[in-house]
């Protein structure tokens, strides 16, 4: 396959395959060695006939997907306290248990006043305790509000319970394809369709502020770029030129739009302001340049081009100017996505027929491959940068995967048999 089509597929298109719709199951194939022993006790109902979601059960599962905690099944609990005065640590302490969490919730009107408390076990003093108030229609965010509290005193590190993946499906009737743009919460409920069409969606980017998707539609047969606010599903076409447009990256102001560009021939790297919808070229090349990132500062972009004969990563100031070659491990780099605080780059690194995620530091441009997959790609850092979700293919099936920053902890994440592809962690 030629490069300039392995980007399309990879920057740009993407791989569709038929889905079904369905939550998200997360199986931890890799944890870290020291998981943390904690029991999530279900929390109490207090005047409530029936609550639409089981906080206690959302908390348990996220941290137990985590791979940070190990946490006890509901049958060998020896009670189910829900008051501090009610919690007896000997009990908790001969199960080896070192954190305890109870709570309660009480319906009031519509509104249900969530409040649980976390303790250290061995020393029986409580470490956190809140109270707050959802709707019923927020609950499900309220219990992952909860696991990002519990998780930051634990680890020291932000939980990412609370944020939103996008992806693209596609599944198929007889002839007819029907692809869609989906955003669902980061435990794959939630689901939200967010543009649907006969024709290939792809490269879902995320605003700053987490409002608004950009991405690639060929609804009129031909690639345009739009940019949709979810909160109203209002969408704006921003970019229709001739030939190619596609691989969208937001600025980190959220002013502008890197993106790729081939109406003057050969692919380029093009920032578009959206409020004056002013356009910039950045690079001018015989080579295919596509699949810009922005650095976290806003001062740099790092993009992937076959200037040198085979497709690897560069640099440039986000003014334009001089690029300088990134990587020279391996015979393929390419996809680009800086962790949060800028340190480091996950990318797709290939070398013969083997494409996996690797991590490269900033610092010494030392890379580290995390991942042995054949067939990895479109890597995206969590908000708090200790994970990275990327999407993977295993005898012509897709599916979503996870991995640490130092490769210690990996996930597959499976929507009941669901095929997806391109995914894009929240800010």
């Amino acid at each position: 396959m030629s490069f300039f089509r392995k980007i399309l597929l990879i920057g740009l298109v993407g791989f569709y395959m038929p889905i079904s719709y369905a939550e998200l199951t997360i199986e931890i194939t890799e944890g870290v060695e020291s998981a943390l022993p904690i029991s999530i006790v279900p929390f109490a109902m207090q005047g409530a006939s029936g609550v639409p979601v089981d906080v206690s059960f959302v908390v348990d599962a996220d941290l137990a997907r985590s791979g940070y905690f190990k946490t006890l099944d509901k049958q060998s609990m020896p009670s189910r306290p829900s008051t501090a005065e009610a919690v007896q640590f000997k009990d908790w302490q001969a199960l080896n248990q070192n954190y305890l969490v109870i709570g309660q919730v009480t319906e009031d009107r519509g509104q249900y006043n969530v409040q649980f408390q976390l303790f250290d076990v061995y020393k029986g003093e409580q470490l956190m305790g809140y109270k707050m108030t959802s709707s019923a229609g927020e609950l499900r965010r309220t219990a992952h509000h909860i696991s990002d509290l519990i998780f930051e005193k634990l680890t020291g590190k932000k939980g990412v319970f609370s944020g939103r993946i996008a992806y693209i499906t596609s599944s198929r009737q007889g002839r007819q394809s029907t692809h869609k743009l989906q955003v669902s919460d980061a435990d794959g409920f939630n689901a939200q369709t967010v543009a649907s069409s006969v024709e290939p969606l792809m490269s879902p980017s995320w605003s700053p502020d987490g409002k608004k998707v950009a991405y690639v539609s060929f609804e009129k047969k031909s690639a345009a770029i739009y940019i949709q606010t979810l909160a109203t599903g209002q969408r704006a076409r921003v970019a229709e030129f001739p030939g190619i447009n596609g691989a969208p990256a937001w600025s980190p102001d959220g002013g502008k739009l890197a993106l790729t560009l081939s109406k003057d021939g050969n692919p380029d790297i093009f920032v578009l302001n959206l409020v004056t919808r002013s356009l910039a070229k950045l690079t001018n090349s015989f080579a295919i340049d596509t699949e810009p990132t922005w650095s976290p500062d806003g001062s740099s972009i790092v993009f992937t081009s076959d200037r040198g004969g085979k497709p690897q990563l560069y640099i440039m100031s986000s003014q334009g100017g001089d690029e300088k070659r990134l990587t020279f491990s391996g015979s393929y780099n390419a996809r680009a996505s800086f962790s949060p605080d800028g340190r480091n780059i996950a990318m797709v690194h290939g070398n013969g027929s083997d494409y996996r995620i690797a991590v490269m530091d900033m610092a010494s441009k030392s890379l580290n491959v995390l991942t042995d997959g054949r067939s990895d790609e479109s890597p995206s850092f969590a908000p708090n940068g200790s994970m990275i979700l990327y999407a993977s293919q295993k005898g012509g099936a897709g599916y979503l995967s996870a991995v640490s920053l130092d490769g210690k902890m990996q996930q597959k994440l499976m929507f009941n048999g669901s095929e997806i592809r391109e995914p894009a962690w929240s800010p």
